[in-house]
């Protein structure tokens, strides 16, 4: 039985449902900002690997982009390898622009912290970062832990059935 209710879970949605609503004030939306995301992480992609990793199709990937180019968070340069493409880079606004995601989301849990005696917000920070890094070092890991859990409980609910 899962005690937390998945309330972590809840509580990185609505600070997600937050941040989305402040972003779009800004002109930007969930799905733009993944695309800036990706972009950022990995300059000079192509338009069709930004497709394959996000999983989108050819139309919404060129209508992104060109939106995002219009609005300055990144620009285009010519692939030297395939001279039908193009390469993408993120320019100093999109890296504005997750320094603005990070001080949304900062402001919101220190609002959500603000009434915690200060004892209790340590200890529940260090909580935190103890279960963050056990996340961390199974992602690392494969998940292989996790993974074998996961297993078990399906094999159980097949033979429960």
């Amino acid at each position: 039985m899962d005690q937390t209710e998945r309330k972590i879970t809840k509580i990185a949605r609505e600070v997600s449902k937050f941040t989305v609503q402040t972003m779009k004030e800004e002109g930007i939306g969930t799905a733009e900002f993944d695309f800036i995301h990706l972009i950022r992480h990995n300059p000079g992609i192509t338009q069709a690997q930004v497709r394959e990793q996000l999983k989108i199709d050819k139309g919404a990937a060129a209508r992104r982009a060109a939106s995002l180019e219009s609005k300055g968070y990144l620009y285009r340069k010519e692939n030297p390898k395939d001279h039908r493409s193009q390469l993408l880079y993120a320019t100093e606004k999109a890296e504005k622009l997750k320094n603005s995601k990070t001080s949304i989301e900062g402001i919101f849990y220190e609002w959500l912290l603000s009434e915690l005696p200060e004892e209790e917000k340590e200890a529940f920070c260090r909580t935190l970062d103890t279960l963050y890094w056990k996340c961390k070092n199974q992602r690392r890991a494969g998940f292989v832990d996790v993974a074998r859990l996961v297993e078990e409980a399906e094999s159980e609910q097949e033979d429960g059935k």
